[in-house]
């Protein structure tokens, strides 16, 4: 079996990219290996009630010492390209030194990621702060964005053009959001002024970096990784739903996209909830603003919004498809999504640089049946195809994730991989997804 795709599709042209993905903290593991320090991920780890079971990423998948063996998998696999991401705690664990033992591992899977002829797309920052500038504000601090653009300097002169693609940041709303502004993320901070002021300190970072690395990696491209959740009126008729559901977008898509397209924040937020404003300095926005080779879009789920007393309220809706996060599985919102934001904005190509979902997998007689998720990606890859056909410039797609791994907050209770992982013996097992992209694959090349 495999994915099902007419000759005529879009996803049988040689030069799409299919991939898979992963992040540092999430798989790594060696927290405390070769002078790496302490991210805010180990603090927030630490810290009781913070992750479930008390989960960490001391151990994770232990891909810090299995790397080898984990890029001959997704070679077995088929794919195109590999998105993995720096720890930033391994490369300056102390300030204002470079730590060469942390290049070097990088350095020896870009170089065998290429050997093996996949193409490496390496994220920057997947949300792995070093702990010493936490402790002097983190994103809070605009001090950051500019350890953020030393950081990018270093590595894309110690990786170069030997990379494909380079992004400054992975979902810069989880990293303002989730840990400035709600409180479920590293640092675990909860003020509304506090994420807006992070989000817009981790777009300044980015604007302030990408100079740096076109320099350095001139052949490769460079861009940045933004997620989105479309947000559906509960009632769409109901103007104050509709208004609502407008509010959703603006904070969640639009603050984030618009600067970066048009250099100018949502005047939404300033009219409707002025006290949420952050501080931005002269030239700013033009930084932010700078033009970018490709746009990365990450996608799980929309939002279904009804308005509440106190701003738009989030509704769980009875009756629908869920995955084990409790998500809607929802695949028409993607292509909505993906078409409304090319018309709505001039964009550069776009990479699906995330899509999947978590199920509760379990291993019989040494095999993964995930027959939930395999339906899950056929109906968004084809979801992606129809956004193609209405003119979305799409030029690839990374499932998420390449193999089970510490889902964050909710430590190991979740799996979202096409590879299972025994964490106990470290044993990887490819599920039915994992085969049915690896067949579709084969069939795509001709093998």
């Amino acid at each position: 079996m495999s994915f099902d795709f007419p000759e005529s599709s879009p996803f049988r042209r040689s030069d799409f990219v299919f991939g898979v993905a992963t992040a540092a903290f999430q798989i790594e593991g060696a927290n405390q290996e070769d002078q790496r320090c302490e991210s805010i991920w180990d603090r927030f780890c630490a810290t009781p009630g913070k992750v479930v079971n008390g989960d960490d990423g001391s151990i994770a998948c232990d891909h810090y010492h299995r790397w080898e063996q984990d890029l001959e998998m997704i070679a077995e696999l088929g794919v195109d390209a590999y998105r993995l991401s720096i720890a930033w705690p391994r490369i300056m664990p102390v300030e204002g030194q470079v730590n060469s033992t942390g290049i070097a591992f990088y350095q020896r899977l870009i170089t065998k990621l290429n050997e093996l002829g996949i193409k490496p797309f390496v994220t920057l920052y997947h949300w792995d702060l070093p702990q010493y500038l936490e402790d002097r504000g983190g994103w809070l601090n605009r001090e950051t964005a500019y350890k953020f653009a030393e950081f990018a300097d270093i590595m894309t002169k110690a990786l170069g053009d030997q990379v494909t693609s380079y992004a400054t940041f992975n979902e810069p709303l989880c990293s303002a959001f989730l840990g400035y502004r709600f409180g479920d993320h590293a640092p675990g901070l909860k003020d509304d002024k506090f994420g807006f002021q992070a989000a817009h300190h981790l777009l300044l970072a980015h604007g302030l970096a990408l100079p740096k690395m076109r320099a350095n990696a001139p052949k490769a491209d460079h861009g940045i990784v933004l997620n989105f959740a479309p947000a559906y009126p509960l009632d769409p008729n109901n103007q104050a739903d509709i208004d609502a559901a407008d509010f959703d977008e603006q904070q969640g898509i639009h603050w984030f996209l618009q600067p970066l397209m048009e250099a100018t924040y949502p005047e939404a937020i300033r009219q409707q909830q002025p006290l949420w404003w952050p501080t931005i300095l002269p030239g700013d926005l033009e930084l932010i603003a700078a033009p970018i080779d490709f746009l990365g879009i990450n996608y799980y789920t929309r939002h279904v919004i009804k308005a509440g007393e106190h701003g738009p309220e989030h509704v769980r809706l009875e009756g629908v498809e869920r995955t084990d996060m409790g998500w809607e599985v929802c695949p028409e919102a993607f292509s909505h999504l993906l078409i409304k934001l090319h018309q709505r904005y001039d964009l550069p190509p776009i990479f699906i640089t995330e899509n999947g979902m978590a199920s509760a997998d379990s291993l019989q007689d040494g095999e993964v049946v995930d027959q939930q998720r395999c339906d899950y990606y056929q109906r968004h890859l084809d979801a992606v195809a129809v956004a193609i056909e209405q003119g979305v410039d799409l030029r690839g797609y990374f499932a998420w994730s390449l193999m089970d791994n510490f889902e964050w907050a909710y430590g190991y209770d979740k799996r979202f991989g096409l590879v299972y992982v025994d964490y106990a013996s470290q044993q990887r097992v490819f599920k039915q997804s994992a085969k049915y992209f690896q067949q579709f694959l084969k069939q795509r090349k001709g093998i």
